[in-house]
């Protein structure tokens, strides 16, 4: 088990990985790459697909329209941002937010893998599609199975909704909402057991 200092020195390393990163196209075409940030020492690590507009401006996860529902669905789970990781499958935003290709996702997935690795999260929250078909199932949908828990190298994680798929699809906020709290149910179980 990492120390919190350590910890941090590792996450720094690999964010200044990140923004040097030329191993796909995309590193061209963004503005800021988008690492991840949150709390070294997090319980709940959060993955989504990769940055959009803002994230690119400003270097950091969620924090367009999404990120402000992400915010409110993590009170709704007794968590605030700074107590727990965000990151995506890519660290570069992707033209016209299609999304991630094969190669990209492969450029990125050692950067995600190691944050993992440093993390120990309790939980991984797999913020639609994207992230559920890269790390869990290529075939899975995320409508069939989002709220379900699945153990995975000695993790919990649990397949949601995206924010942005509520902010576009408004019947899918209560969904979501549910999802949260059942991660808050999945987070009193691994602190309590």
């Amino acid at each position: 088990m990492l120390d919190r200092r350590t910890k941090e020195q590792l996450l720094s390393e690999i964010a200044a990985e990140v923004r040097a990163c030329t191993r796909c196209p995309l590193h061209a075409t963004r503005n800021r790459a988008v690492p991840g940030s949150g709390d070294p020492d997090a319980r709940v690590m959060l993955i989504g697909e990769a940055p959009g507009y803002y994230e690119d401006q400003q270097g950091l996860p969620f924090v367009g329209a999404a990120g402000q529902l992400l915010d409110r669905l993590l009170a709704r789970a007794g968590l605030v941002r700074e107590e727990v990781f965000i990151a995506n499958i890519l660290k570069c935003r992707p033209p016209k937010n299609r999304d991630p290709g094969d190669t990209e996702r492969a450029a990125c997935a050692e950067y995600l893998d190691a944050q993992i690795g440093i993390i120990q999260p309790c939980i991984i929250c797999l913020l639609g599609r994207v992230p559920l078909q890269a790390l869990i199932d290529p075939d899975a949908s995320v409508t069939r199975i989002h709220g379900s828990r699945i153990r995975k190298h000695g993790m919990l994680w649990i397949p949601l909704f995206h924010p942005a798929a509520a902010l576009h699809q408004p019947h899918h906020m209560p969904a979501l909402e549910t999802d949260f709290d059942r991660l808050a149910d999945a987070l009193r179980d691994v602190t309590d057991p």
